[in-house]
């Protein structure tokens, strides 16, 4: 399933830093995360958010009571107009590709112009939940579980994610060495992009504010007592590989995946904004890149993370571009294995994939994941002077989904 697109241009896409699960912003609903993004995505990105014709919104698990009302909410209190509607949509990890993607469909049919992408989750407010209390509880049928739990665990194929890591291990012939070494050289990126700054164009600073709306009840943003603002990715950290090879397996007894090796569970939001080359012309913004092309695509779910591949394969043939045209490769982390696999079956160089670090080092904040991905490879496109990148991400249950973005001043 590959969409190719002449008019889809990301103007610009911004994010929280990403808080370690029960970390700094562990309080804060995927809502209120949402909204704050948005509006520092306006501001920076200098767009009258009235501008705005529509939402797509996606967030995997309820971190509230309101999780429902979670796109308008977003879109009322961010200070869209009332009349743009707003819309959530789910591929599980690929959640935050498919607003893109759904966005540049929608440029394509020519039904909106001006549309904005927003990805939220709170790990560590996802709830225990029971399904089954509504007409009460029968002796020994009490049934409440972890919601975060049954989100990594396909119940389908009977098989925890981290499991399918292990089953493409086997079949890459991956060693313990060899993805210990790639999660080193994550965290490693992740430290030296710290450093070199390189992303404070990306991650906003979150601070105390009053989110209002006429004719709404007023919510107030507020960070711990304490803490003035926020703008760190709270799993980066110093590491080694003596630290890494310590580690027990989480999955097999003889595995290679570890808690370190594998995306950090963290908290966080991320928010793009898809437009036509008009309103770009009109407005005077400088887009960061053209959407060229999009493709979602499935596999079996005992290997769910070799997902990428064909969906990448796809998006080269709907646009008859070769691997090798491609400069740079922004591909999720679920797991080590996982994404080492896939750049041997695509025989990816290492040195043009997430060139800044990925998820075993920022963390993987399900639903905000994909536009995070994608505005980093952009920005990063933008620095090097690259013409062609691909951002992509296995999905749960066995899917992939890609997109492709062209540099326009390469």
């Amino acid at each position: 399933m590959a969409t190719t697109y002449n008019d889809a241009w990301l103007i610009d896409g911004r994010r929280s830093g990403f808080g370690e699960v029960n970390g700094t912003i562990a309080h804060l609903s995927a809502t209120d995360l949402g909204i704050a993004v948005v509006k520092g995505l306006f501001t920076q990105a200098n767009i009258n958010p009235q501008d705005v014709d529509c939402l797509f919104a996606a967030n995997l698990a309820p971190s509230d009571f309101d999780a429902g009302y979670l796109p308008r909410h977003i879109g009322l209190y961010s200070g869209m107009k009332q009349s743009a509607p707003a819309l959530m949509l789910q591929r599980l990890c690929g959640s935050g590709f498919e607003l893109i993607a759904a966005a540049a469909d929608y440029r394509q049919l020519n039904k909106a112009e001006v549309m904005l992408c927003v990805g939220s989750e709170s790990m560590s407010r996802m709830p225990v939940a029971s399904f089954t209390s509504r007409g009460g509880f029968k002796l020994g049928q009490v049934d409440f579980r972890d919601y975060l739990l049954e989100l990594l665990y396909d119940a389908a194929a009977d098989i925890p994610m981290g499991c399918t890591a292990e089953n493409l291990a086997k079949q890459f012939n991956l060693s313990r060495e060899e993805v210990d070494e790639f999660a080193f050289n994550s965290f490693e990126r992740a430290l030296a992009a710290q450093k070199s700054g390189v992303l404070n164009d990306e991650i906003l600073t979150l601070t105390n504010q009053t989110f209002e709306c006429e004719g709404l009840k007023t919510k107030q943003f507020k960070l711990p007592r304490g803490v003035d603002s926020f703008a760190t990715d709270e799993h980066v950290r110093p590491t080694s590989r003596e630290t890494l090879a310590k580690l027990r397996p989480s999955f097999a007894k003889d595995g290679v995946q570890t808690g370190a090796n594998s995306s950090g569970i963290v908290d966080g939001a991320a928010a793009a904004l898809v437009a036509s080359a008009a309103y770009a012309e009109r407005t005077g913004v400088k887009p960061l890149a053209q959407i060229k092309a999009s493709a979602a695509a499935a596999v079996d779910p005992h290997y769910m993370g070799i997902g990428p591949v064909p969906a990448i394969k796809d998006i080269l043939a709907s646009t008859g571009l070769a691997l090798s045209d491609i400069g740079l490769f922004e591909i999720n982390e679920a797991f080590s294995a996982q994404c080492l696999a896939v750049a041997r079956d695509l025989d990816i160089s290492l040195d043009k994939l997430n060139v800044n670090g990925g998820a075993t080092a920022y963390g993987h904040p399900l639903a905000a994941t994909g536009v995070r991905c994608t505005t980093t490879l952009a920005k990063e496109m933008k620095r090097r002077g690259i013409k062609y990148g691909i951002a992509s991400a296995c999905v749960g249950g066995g899917q992939g989904s890609a997109l492709l973005l062209e540099n326009p001043e390469a």
